[in-house]
């Protein structure tokens, strides 16, 4: 997720490696000493405008000059402090050109590109070889400093002034592009001036949908997204990369979040948790320094930082990923990040946390001095601490300021230690926090609570009560890897949403490990569910399919999960026909029935071993007549219910079976464009006496969809004599379903594909490799497929965190963008509600100049950037697609009454009574067990 055109204003330049796909601007300044100077950077805000002729073309303008802190050298993004001063004068320009002039001898700006931190270093490389400091330089010009005459130089080579056209309120840079700007020397006031030219030929102003209906908490400004240790869900948390992540990828009023902590020489650094073993290798540099230290009434062992200097720390220890479903690959890379760090980056605000403020004082180290002494230098806008008595103590320092103290609140049961109540007696006098803080910071549970059983109960009044005594609400444990509400469905941006766009209430800010959903959330989903969706085209979005229907969300193929598919806005649902013992076609993902259903509690004198179907035994659905069938309960089993990421356990086995024909018959009576038909192991089945082309032929005729017009009818096959077949019904469209992995497809087989197929369905491997849960590179699979005029489905999506590479961030929204990005025409998807949710929103239309969009991530950009000897092996070569992989043989006749092929099993119908148990104790272990492990798949991409 990136920021979009209006972003672009002069902007530190980020080294996170996914790169912001539109422009922000970025200043380099640079300084022999590397720290910062002192002076505020300024840029004087005065905005006028006047027409320079009468009539229709008059001309406007408008010019401000934006206050900037103090910067030190090296490459900086301000473009959120510029944004937020030059807004409301943007939006109001329809089509013009802004100028930018910066009122400095010793900095420049240009554009270039901000893809990974090479970029910044290697401009930084070459500027030093070209133009060298230091006292052998041949510089005569040395009044104030070696460093002096180079920074004349640099900002003679790149210029103090750019020229950016402006199109409906944003600045139309290209994709890739960023203002940078470079200087070595700031010891004055640095002022960046902007100039605004329009001409009025349309009458509207346009508003970026930031701009427009928000949900606003307690009639203020929208939502604050905070990022908990910048973007602490990816990068190791409080690393500079994972703070500069965070500016790039959220909204421009981004919050950056500091838990302080104090060295033994009082210096400040951002680091969560009190003992530094947990998220450091300080353990492995300094093994005999651990101490055990009273906390709270608690004995806590470990490292800390009380015991360090600030040398010893930012010299010798370095940062690891302390949540294991995160990203390890970037463990002992990046060291400790003191406090001057983050202000180094210019965030549009920052919040301190002081969690520890009493231990500090213990040990000598009056954080309260330490705090109120920097508050101006860092440009501190929150500070919070669960201990009164420092908020307390901190406010009688802060009188003058504008700093806003937030109470945070642990669990209810928790003592707070200066008062010795329990945090729920507090929370049950907010009128005593009002008299020493602004707002509170709550779990997320003391807002939307949930039961015993992870379902979520009836909000609370928490925010309203707040609201009414002026407090401000802050909610915290917001993380997409975490385990949520089953009422989620695996979909942050749902229980975001769920805190800011509800019809009751709204917090007045997120703290979250994964700011990017909460900035799309707030700036493309909210407000926006009730938007009707855009009908799928190639210019507009792909086609919705489901897999087995809503089968995130509802047993798969049950008429549950059919309807919820409906009610999500799917466009086309699916069936994937099996056949029962008495020729009865019905909907369910395999013929194995042990997958899907409770048949391995119910039929183990069933089990068989069909190896033309599958490796291992199985219970077949051609082993059973339909009536048989209709005595099993669909049953919900997710494919990583044995790492704990079940799906929604109170519907685990309800809903019914359903057979094609009624699954046509509630097709017809829906608003569904279109359905689609898969058909497999037509080959084997006919050997059984079983022609499934022939059973699905007679109930798509029956149900009058060979003469439909409405819905479109796709008939899926991994068996090209299978669409060959369907040939006879020209309005249908055939699509050839590509199970295997591929990473090319060869010209002869795509050709042989389009004589009898009008599409294809493909692997999310074969568009786009990966390797250790990183995206690695774009295939052509997509490209030469639709050369050939065929539309190209990519599947299976699905919404839980683990079968997502890392570069989605945990968000299955961004897979969505990412497929759309590249032209699919359809993604196949067990919870079309979070495709629907994208598309309704106006982010998914990429011709928007929008304040914040959701951008694809870029295959690469992550990896690059991670130690290569910590990636797992790659994977060996994935093969390329031939013709002799799409063409079959055509289909064997149905032998009549055939059972010559049948698989050896247990001839009995009766089911597993107690007597069968008894003597079959040991199979329906074995058939448990089974249904268990072919529940399971891969765990990434």
């Amino acid at each position: 997720m990136h920021p979009a055109a209006v972003a672009p204003a002069p902007a530190v330049f980020s080294s996170a490696s996914m790169r912001s796909r539109r422009g922000a601007a970025l200043v380099t300044i640079s300084s022999a000493s590397g720290r910062p100077r002192r002076g505020a950077v300024r840029c004087e805000v005065a905005s006028s405008s006047a027409p320079s002729a009468a009539g229709p073309q008059a001309a406007k303008w408008a010019q401000r000059t934006v206050v900037l802190p103090p910067q030190r050298r090296g490459c900086h993004l301000i473009t959120p402090k510029i944004v937020n001063e030059i807004r409301d004068d943007l939006t109001e320009f329809k089509c013009g050109m802004a100028h930018l002039f910066l009122q400095h001898t010793s900095a420049s700006l240009t554009i270039n590109e901000n893809y990974e931190s090479d970029v910044q270093a290697d401009t930084e490389t070459f500027l030093s070889r070209i133009v060298p400091e230091g006292p052998s330089a041949p510089w005569r010009h040395t009044m104030e400093g070696p460093d002096d005459m180079p920074a004349h130089i640099k900002s003679s080579m790149f210029g103090c002034s750019l020229t950016i056209p402006i199109t409906n309120g944003c600045l139309n840079m290209g994709t890739w592009q960023e203002e940078h700007g470079s200087g070595s020397h700031l010891d004055r006031s640095w002022r960046l001036m902007w100039k605004i030219q329009n001409i009025e030929g349309a009458k509207e102003s346009f508003k970026p949908y930031i701009e427009g209906a928000l949900p606003k908490p307690n009639g203020s400004a929208p939502p604050l997204v905070i990022a908990r240790g910048g973007y602490s869900g990816l990068f190791p948390d409080s690393s500079q990369s994972a703070y500069q992540f965070a500016l790039v990828n959220s909204l421009p009023e981004a919050v950056l979040f500091c838990d302080l902590q104090l060295s033994s020489d009082n210096v400040g650094f951002c680091m969560t948790g009190l003992a530094l073993d947990n998220s450091t290798l300080i353990a492995e540099v300094f093994p005999k320094n651990a101490k055990t230290y009273k906390v709270n009434g608690e004995a806590l062992h470990g490292w800390f930082s009380v015991d360090f200097t600030s040398n010893q720390l930012t010299d010798n220890v370095t940062l690891i990923q302390n949540v294991l479903s995160r990203p390890s690959v970037f463990d002992g890379t990046m060291g400790m990040n003191l406090v001057d760090d983050v202000v180094g980056l210019n965030p549009a605000q920052l919040w301190i946390n002081v969690q520890y403020g009493q231990f500090f004082l213990d040990h000598k180290l009056n954080i309260v001095e330490y705090i109120s002494s920097k508050v101006k230098e860092f440009g501190v806008n929150y500070v919070s601490s669960p201990e009164v008595g420092f908020l307390k103590s901190l406010g009688g320092k802060l009188r003058k300021s504008n700093v806003k103290l937030i109470l945070r609140f642990l669990d209810e049961k928790l003592i707070e230690p200066s008062t010795k109540q329990t945090y729920g007696a507090i929370l049950k006098d907010l009128k005593s926090v009002k008299t020493f803080a602004s707002g509170i910071l709550v779990p997320k549970n003391y807002i939307w609570p949930v039961n015993k059983d992870q379902y979520l109960q009836p909000a609370t009044t928490l925010v309203k009560d707040a609201h009414a005594l002026g407090l401000e609400v802050y909610a915290f444990k917001f993380a997409n890897d975490f385990i949520s509400s089953y009422n989620y469905s695996y979909d942050p941006s749902a229980e975001y949403l769920q805190f800011i766009d509800n019809s009751d209430f709204s917090v007045d800010g997120v703290l979250t490990d994964f700011p990017s959903t909460a900035s799309a959330a707030i700036a493309c989903l909210a407000h926006t569910k009730d938007n009707p969706l855009p009908p799928p085209r190639n210019d507009t979005r792909p086609l919705i399919i489901t897999h087995n229907g809503a089968s995130g969300i509802f047993p798969g193929a049950s008429d549950l999960a059919y309807r919820q598919a409906v009610e999500d806005g799917t466009d086309i649902i699916d069936c994937s026909v099996q056949m029962s013992k008495d020729a009865v076609p019905f909907c369910m993902d395999s013929p194995d029935l042990t997958k899907g259903t409770t048949a391995a509690t119910m039929f183990t004198t069933k089990v068989a071993n069909v190896n033309e179907i599958q490796n291992g035994s199985g219970i077949f659905s051609f082993d059973l007549s339909w009536s048989e069938i209709q005595t099993l309960k669909p049953d919900l089993v997710g494919p990583f219910n044995q790492e704990g990421l079940k799906r929604n356990p109170a519907a685990k086995n309800s809903g019914k079976l359903m057979a094609l024909a009624d699954f046509l018959a509630f097709s017809k009576r829906s608003n569904v464009s279109g359905i689609l038909v898969d058909i497999r192991n037509a080959p084997y089945l006919a050997t059984r006496g079983m022609g499934i082309v022939e059973a699905v032929s007679s109930a798509l005729v029956n149900a009058s969809y060979d003469k439909e017009t409405r819905q479109q009818v796709l008939i899926a096959s991994d068996n090209s004599a299978v669409l060959v077949a369907f040939s006879k019904f020209p309005g249908f469209k055939r699509v050839l379903q590509i199970s295997h992995m591929i990473s090319d497809a060869s010209k002869q087989s795509v050709e042989e594909v389009a004589k009898f197929a009008d599409a294809v369905s493909i692997s999310r491997g074969s568009v786009v490799e990966a390797q250790g849960s990183f995206l690695v590179r774009f295939t052509d699979v997509i490209n030469k497929m639709h050369s050939a005029n065929l539309s190209v489905y990519i599947g299976v999506l699905r919404d839980e965190f683990m079968n997502l590479a890392f570069d989605f961030c945990a968000n299955p929204m961004a897979e969505i963008v990412l497929y759309s990005s590249l032209m699919a025409d359809g993604i196949v998807t067990e919870f079309p509600a979070t495709a629907a949710e994208y598309f309704r929103s106006p982010c998914s239309d990429f011709s928007k100049n929008l304040t914040y969009t959701v951008m694809p991530p870029r295959p690469g950009s992550l990896l690059n950037v991670t130690d290569p000897h910590a990636l797992p092996p790659a994977q060996g070569p994935v093969p390329v697609l031939e013709p002799a992989d799409v063409v079959d043989p055509p289909l064997p006749p149905v032998t009549i009454g055939g059972h010559g092929a049948a698989p050896s099993s247990n001839d009995s119908s009766t089911k597993s009574g107690a007597t069968a148990a008894g003597a079959s104790s040991g199979l329906c272990l074995l058939v448990a067990g089974l249904a268990a492990l072919l529940a399971v798949s891969s765990r990434r991409p």
